[in-house]
């Protein structure tokens, strides 16, 4: 299996990431992948959160490898997606693969289209 690379989640985060978690109505997949992200997170306090990682509410710059693609989005929960003009939903499972990357990681998530791979090119939190 790949190694994943590191990432970091504040305190903060990680405690509305686990109240969101036991309120939805999520796939069991979809949690238990949200979950195993979070076990192997290095958490910090929210002020000592470097300012290029991403976090909720971070507007992030990131490229699809295989196609080369760029896009910036806002990463967020569900219910704060109308407050962006770009966003992607931390359950989404690109927005659970972003959350605590730093920029200039990459990372591998599957699709439905098969594996994926990102590249953080820019992070920037609000």
């Amino acid at each position: 299996m790949e190694k994943q690379p590191e990432i970091m989640i504040s305190t903060s985060d990680l405690k509305e990431l686990e109240y969101q978690l036991e309120m939805s109505n999520l796939p069991d997949n979809l949690v238990e992948g949200l979950e195993n992200e979070l076990a192997r997170a290095n958490i910090v306090d929210a002020k000592d959160m470097p300012n290029d990682v991403v976090s909720i509410g971070s507007q992030v710059t990131f490229k699809l490898l295989e196609t080369d693609r760029t896009f910036t989005k806002t990463l967020c929960f569900p219910a704060d997606m109308a407050k962006y003009q770009e966003s992607i939903s931390i359950f989404a499972p690109i927005g659970s693969a972003l959350l605590g990357l730093k920029t200039g990681q990459c990372i591998n998530w599957p699709t439905q289209r098969g594996q994926q791979s990102v590249e953080i090119v820019q992070v920037i939190r609000k």
